[in-house]
């Protein structure tokens, strides 16, 4: 619309009017796509980083205790500055829980929404542990354990990666 009222307005020749109307088009389809990809991506990264600490608080939660609906509240209440993200996917699965869905269902559309991998293993593990009636301190524990090794992993090799980017 934009590029009809311009090559009106300034009196463009109709091959030129036409090559400016469909770049347009492109640009309205790409650009959006291309802006939610990367915005999508920013919040992978940032609950891949923040999960980690959320694992840790949680298996404290339920080692002092908790349950896991309150563990996952107090979560959503002490990363809300730290990484509100995080903070935020774990409030929405405490409020579908309170809202009467199941746990797992909750859990699987955190894992839906969120599309990490740690995340995914997580609720996969949250599931069976309550499917099989192990102690879910210990596979918490466990699983922690996992994602901190795994964070250190991807710091080291970041760190690998940037004397090569210096060359």
């Amino acid at each position: 619309v934009l590029a009809f009222g311009y090559g009106k307005a300034v009196g463009m020749p109709v091959g030129k009017f036409w090559l400016l109307f469909f770049a347009g088009v492109a640009l309205g389809v790409i650009l959006p796509d291309f802006f939610l990809r990367r915005k999508f991506r920013h919040r992978q990264e940032e609950v891949t980083d923040a999960l980690p600490d959320g694992m840790d608080l949680l298996v404290v939660c339920v080692e002092a205790g908790l349950g896991i609906n309150a563990a996952f509240v107090k979560i959503t209440e002490e990363f809300h500055l730290a990484s509100p993200v995080l903070s935020e996917e774990f409030d929405i699965v405490n409020r579908e829980m309170v809202a009467g869905k199941p746990r797992q269902e909750a859990l699987r559309a955190l894992s839906d929404r969120t599309g990490v991998e740690d995340v995914k293993s997580l609720v996969a593990m949250l599931i069976q542990t309550e499917k099989l009636g192990t102690s879910l301190a210990q596979s918490l524990r466990v699983h922690s354990d996992s994602l901190r090794t795994k964070r250190r992993q991807r710091a080291e090799e970041a760190a690998a990666k940037t004397t090569i980017k210096l060359i």
